[in-house]
This record gives structure tokens, sequence and C-alpha cells, in this order.
């Protein structure tokens, strides 16, 4: 007998399986049992005829495997299987604290790594690809490492749960617990490329670019039902990008069954509208039939025909982690049944009857594969975890400090030309940074020019609701300057894709008010990537954002303020200028700094006369954390930033009528924001307010009243005052406004009575 073995697939493309095994009726009864591939001996082929060309949907192209083959495909399956076995025996034995499984998923992910080019193509795995990872190279000690949360584990360095997967040197990305953010990550990833092919010079600047690299994320069926899954296919159809998406559809989302889940029980069907989207189904418990989907699913993404779309319907053999017990929900006769669809048991059945192993040689296998697994884990065991005082390492990039004098040229700055308004000197900085850096991309509602290229010399052009971004669409051209769908998430997710592979996105939020569906990214993901990475990855984006109020007519959702909502996140920067000269420096720190900051820009201050100023210079920087003194004083001192400066400006000519000598700083930027500033103002002066635009309660001030009187109590003559917002919303009606936001008269007040205790 030849020790060569062919598998053909004899399945259509889109697969056999029943309507039925889709669906919520399928749980009623058993699956009834696959019938084996067949198997047949290779022959020497005859030269083919050509081929008519045909849909790629009704490709009949089947895989041709060698006997060494479908054993490999049998190790990594059943290697992954036993992993899991045995961090789940080190769960019981309280040597590991958490473990979720892959098993029943292991033959599409099997199929999968040996379609795609580890370290070539980029991988946005979930929890249970524990046996793709193995197919692309991780070593079983890197993933009981990662259980044992040693340091040396290369998915996280001991900072996340088993089963979070990542390797720099594979290109798994960085993979968080939330459900479904990394799907418009992936799509960002995948938008690197198509960016980085109509960019000339980016061809040179990105590293690990070759232009027919495909993305790999996968989903669990529960996923489809969050916004980012949708979000995700319409950016990927809509540009073509290669991304394949595969989702592992075992029937449950924890305890909550498909139907439940979705319409009519079969996300293929609701996503069957998406226009160039490659779509197949498949029993992916059977590694051969997933195998030919996969292959033609990467194949159809490698052409740069469009994205790809697996649903591969699988089994979930063990609760969904082992803090859930399935028996609590799931009744015998299905958990049976799917115990009959077990991949491992159904591909080492068939390699057995069809000779392609005998019963011994499959033994002999699996007895090597747990000595491994036992070697692993007692190697595991022995390596140390992470020392105490590395908890802050990578909070931050260690490489580029936006505090430090590099990024301070304030002493030698040079203005020149006429005074340009804040949105000037920003629109200036971005046209300057985008010339300097091919890497810059900008994108968000509303930012360019004109969508529709081909009219763009007919109009005047949008260029942001602010105009912030004008001309930069006529400078830069479509390719780097371009609009997002009306999708905030959607905005933030591919930004860090693509800040990922090396880009520098600079994007637009159009207003603080509507933040908040990319909070989810920016909170879970933007600011997390490098510290849960261990700086394997990182993810430097700008993120501006028009916010505050003052506007007279902006009321409740165009005037909203939660800064403290971003401050209080380590690994974000967060700065908010209060003049075009400071926006224009802090603007070019923060892109050309390393990591994730939000920009906060004052609508109302966009264009007011009293904070105009001249150009600067190209290479004006202001450092974070460095305050500004805007007015010398000696009897108190105000704190504050944004719209709250000029208005304590006004305060501050009025007391000194009184006879009152008022220091003000403006912190410039919040997160960090400058304590040496605080402290040398408030042992000068002995009184403080703390002035902002926030809610007074649970404001950004409460932080910086709180450290001054733990830290500055011995040289205060009175405690810290707080001026801010009343704890509402902000009105309509110009009164009612006036009434709610602080006013100087607020701040008049506050002086004169901090003076007088």
């Amino acid at each position: 007998m030849s020790d060569t073995k062919v598998l053909r697939l004899v399945k259509k493309s889109e697969g056999e399986l029943p309507e039925e095994a889709f669906t919520g009726k399928a749980v009623a009864k058993a699956e009834p049992k696959a019938v084996p591939s067949p198997i047949t001996r290779l022959v020497p082929p005859r030269k083919p005829k050509r081929p008519r060309r045909q849909k790629r949907e009704r490709t009949s192209e089947m895989p041709q495997l060698s006997r060494e083959e479908m054993l490999k495909i049998f190790r990594t399956m059943y290697l992954s299987r036993r992993l899991d076995d045995k961090e789940i025996q080190m769960k019981n034995q309280n040597r590991i604290f958490f473990q979720i499984s892959g098993a029943g998923h292991e033959a599409i992910l099997t199929a999968a790594g040996m379609c795609l080019r580890p370290g070539y193509d980029w991988f946005y795995p979930y929890y249970r690809d524990r046996a793709l990872c193995l197919q692309l190279g991780m070593t079983p000690l890197e993933m009981l490492l990662q259980g044992v949360g040693a340091e040396a584990d290369p998915n996280s360095h001991g900072r996340q749960m088993p089963s979070h997967w990542g390797h720099s040197k594979l290109n798994i990305v960085s993979q968080s617990s939330p459900t479904g953010t990394q799907l418009l990550q992936a799509v960002g990833c995948a938008e690197a490329t198509y960016r980085i092919k109509l960019v000339k010079e980016l061809k040179r600047r990105i590293k690990n670019f070759h232009g027919d690299e495909v993305v790999y994320v996968s989903l669990g069926d529960g996923t489809t039902s969050e916004g980012e899954f949708w979000e995700a296919l319409n950016t990927a159809c809509n540009l073509r990008l290669p991304v394949v998406f595969v989702l592992e559809d075992n029937g449950y989302a924890i305890s909550v069954p498909v139907e439940v889940q979705t319409a009519g029980g079969d996300a293929s069907k609701l996503i069957s509208g998406f226009p160039n989207l490659f779509r197949q189904k498949c029993d992916g418990t059977d590694p051969i039939e997933s195998l030919a989907v996969m292959q033609r699913a990467v194949d159809n993404c490698r052409k740069n025909r469009g994205p790809s779309f697996v649903h591969a319907k699988v089994i979930r053999p063990y609760s969904h982690s082992l803090s859930d017990d399935e028996k609590l929900y799931r009744y015998e006769a299905e958990r049976v049944a799917d115990a009959e669809r077990d991949p491992i048991k159904r591909f080492g059945a068939l390699l057995v009857q069809e000779g392609v192993a005998s019963a011994d040689e499959l033994q002999s296998l699996k007895d090597e594969v747990d000595r491994e697994v036992n070697e692993a884990a007692d190697a595991a065991l022995a390596s140390p975890q992470p020392a105490a005082e590395t908890a802050t390492d990578f909070v931050y990039s260690p490489k580029v400090d936006p505090t430090s004098a590099a990024f301070d040229t304030e002493d030698q700055v040079e203005l020149s030309g006429n005074p340009g308004t804040v949105v000037d000197l920003i629109n200036r900085c971005l046209h300057t940074e985008m010339k300097r850096d091919a890497r810059i991309v900008v994108f968000g509602e509303d930012v360019a020019d004109c969508s529709r290229e081909k009219f763009i010399n007919d109009v005047k052009g949008k260029g942001g609701v602010f105009k912030v971004t004008a001309n930069l669409q006529r400078e830069f051209g479509s390719q780097r300057v371009y609009n997002s769908p009306l999708a905030e998430a959607n905005i933030v997710g591919r930004a860090i894709g693509l800040a990922t592979r090396g880009l520098k996105p600079v994007v637009e939020i159009q207003f603080f008010d509507y933040i908040w569906p990319a909070f989810h990214q920016i909170r879970n993901e933007l600011a997390l990537m490098r510290w849960r990475s261990g700086n394997e990855f990182s993810s430097p984006v700008v993120i501006r954002v028009p916010v505050g109020g003052y506007l007279k007519g902006g009321a409740i959702y165009h005037s909203q303020s939660g800064v403290s909502l971003f401050t209080q996140i380590p690994g974000l920067r967060v700065v908010y200028p209060s003049n075009a000269l400071d926006a224009n420096g802090l603007l070019r720190t923060a892109i050309r700094c390393d990591d994730p900051v939000i920009f906060l820009e004052h609508k109302h201050l966009y264009r007011q006369a009293y904070n105009k100023s001249a150009y600067p210079g190209d290479d004006f920087m202001v450092p974070f954390g460095k305050a500004r003194t805007v007015r010398e004083g000696t009897d108190l001192s105000i704190i504050t930033y944004g719209a709250l400066v000029q208005r304590s400006v006004v305060a501050a000519r009025e007391a000194e009528k009184q006879g009152l000598s008022v220091e003000i700083i403006d912190l410039r930027s919040l997160n960090p924001y400058d304590w040496n500033a605080i402290t040398e103002s408030v042992r000068k002066t002995s009184r403080v307010i703390v002035a902002h635009e926030d809610s007074v309660s649970w404001g950004y001030g409460a932080e910086i009243a709180a450290r001054i009187s733990t830290e500055l109590f011995e040289y205060l003559d009175a405690p810290v005052q707080r001026v801010g917002a009343m704890d509402t919303f902000v009105g309509y009606a110009p009164q009612l406004e006036d009434a709610i936001l602080p006013q100087s008269a607020d701040v008049l007040k506050a002086i004169v009575e901090l003076h007088n205790y």
C-alpha cells in the first residue's frame, strides 16, 4: 500500500449541511453522523485542459493531502485538545486561575492555519482559537506560560488570562476579552494594506508590507449580535478589503442559544445582502471540508477580490469556561449528539478506517503529544511570574516621552505672519505634519472636502463641520484624507488596526457628545494595547474631539464636557488647549508622540479673537504635562483649563480692582498634568480655586483638589474651592445655559469668598 493518500472534498463550496443544522430547530434532535470524505489513491495527473472561467462560488478545487499532512492535522487537533485538558487539570489543582477551551473548534482552526502564513498575514483570533495558534507556530509551552501568568509568556507577559492570544513574531495581534472589538481592528489592519498600495512612499516606510497579505479574524455566533460586527462587514465590503471572517458557530453564547441571539438562527442569511462578500458554509468539525473552504476564502482575499466569510458549524463539548456549567442549561441528548460530531474522534476514526494510520500508530502519536504537554506544563510551572515593580511598565511608550525636553520648543519659538484662530493653527499643523510624515491618515465624519472626488474642484469643500480639516483632501488626496461611516466605534477601531501596522491615524469624532459608541474601543482596546501585550503591540492614535458648551444653542447634545471619564484611563494622554498657539504645539506633540492621545478642542474657543496667535513654525511643540502661567499673582491661585481660562482672566481683572492679586495656571495637559506648577503656585499664594467646565461633583477638579489637600495641606490658609457647572445638563435657552455653566461672575464670587475666609 502506498504511504501517500489523497483526501478529496466532494461537497459544494456552499456546503451540504441541512439548513436546519444552522437554526435553533437542530437542537431538538441529534445531528446525523457525517459521511466521511472518500480517500482515493494518488495517480499521475493528466495535463489538464484550460478550464472555463467559473464563478468562484462554484469552484470545485479539492485539497490533496499526503499521509504525513493528514497526521499533522490530527496531531495539531489532538494537541489543542490535550492542552485544554491539561489546563483544566491545573485549574482544578489551583495551579492556574482561569480556563476557557477551544474544544470542538479544532478542525476549522487547524485548516485555517494551514492556509495562512505566520509572520506574513495578520491574525485577530478570539479565545477559542488555540488550534489556529498552534498551527501558526505557537508552542505548547508558550500557551501554558500564559495559563500560569509567567513573565516569559509571549502573549501578554503575565498580564492577561489564558487563551488571550498574541504573538508579535507570528503577527497574532494582542487579543482582549470584550466580544467583537477585534473585528473593526482587523478591518483597520487590512485597510493599512489598501492605503499603503495607494501611497508610494508608504511602501518603503511600513514594515512587513507585502501587498497580498490577508487578515484573519474570528468570532463566535454570539458576537454576530454586536453592532461592531456589522460595522466591520460594512467597511470591509465597501473597500473590498482582504479580510477572512471566520464564524465559529457552536450554537451557544455561554447559555444563550443561537436562535435567541439571531433572527432565523442563521447569521449567514442575514449578511447575504452584503456586496463583494464571498460567503461559504462548512462543517467545521470536518478538517478536510474546512480546508477546502478556507483555501478558497484565503485565495479570494489574496487576489484582492474582497472579503471572505466562512460560517463553520462546530460543537462545544466543554462548558463555556470553567466558570460555567453547561449541564445547567443543555439537556443530555443534545450533549450526546455533539459528542458524536467531535472532530478528533471523527477524524481519528477516519484515518484508521481508510488505512492512513493504524490504531497503534495513532496511539503512539497521542502518547508523544501527552509527553510534550506534560513537559511543557512542568516548564511553565517553574517559570517565574512578573515582579510586582513591573506593574506600571508599558502603560506608556518606554521610548518616546512627550513630557521631555525633546518636545519643548517654547523658548525658541519665532512667530510670523498674521494672527490665526485655533481653527487656523490646528489646520496648519495638520497640513505641515501630513507633509512631513506620509504615514499620517486623517478620517472621520465629514472631514473630507468632497467624497465624490471628481467634483472637488466644483465645490468649496466641507473639511469638517468646523472647517478644521479644510483643504487637507485637496492637498494630500483621498487616499490619506477621507470620510468614514457615521459610526464612532468604526472610526476608532479601524484606527487601532491602522496604527498596529505602523500608520499614524489622526481621526476626528465630530462632537464629544457622540464619542460614547467609541468609548468601548478607547477604554478597552486603544489605551490598553501596549500594556496588555507587554509592549509587543501599540496603537499611537490621535483622536481629535470638539468639546464643550458656551455655544448659545448647543443644548444637551452639543455641549458636553465629561473629560474626567478619559483622564482616569491609564495609557491615554488627554490634552486641552485654550488658545491657538498651544493648540498648534500640543497637536504636533500628540502626532509625534508614541501614545494614544485624546485631543480636546473647545468649540467656543475655535474662532475667538483673544486667543489668536501668529504661526510658530513647523517644529513648534508644547510638551505634555507642562502648565502655562497665564497671570502672575500673590493672593490666590486658580488652576484651570479650556474655556475657564479666559473667564478666570476676566474675573481676576475684576478682583484686581478690589486689590486682590490672582495667579492663573492653565494646565493645557490634563493627563499628565503639571503637579510642580500647581505646587509652586499654592506655596506662593496659600489659597487655591480649581475651576472647570465639568460638573462640580466628580469632575476633573475633584482629583486636583484632593491631592492639594493631601500633599500641600501645610501651605493652605483656606480650604480648596471648586468652581464648575451645575450637576445637571446644559439647556438650550441662553439664560438657562448661562445659569448652568460657570461664568466669570461665579469665579469672581469664589475669589472674594476664598480671600475673605
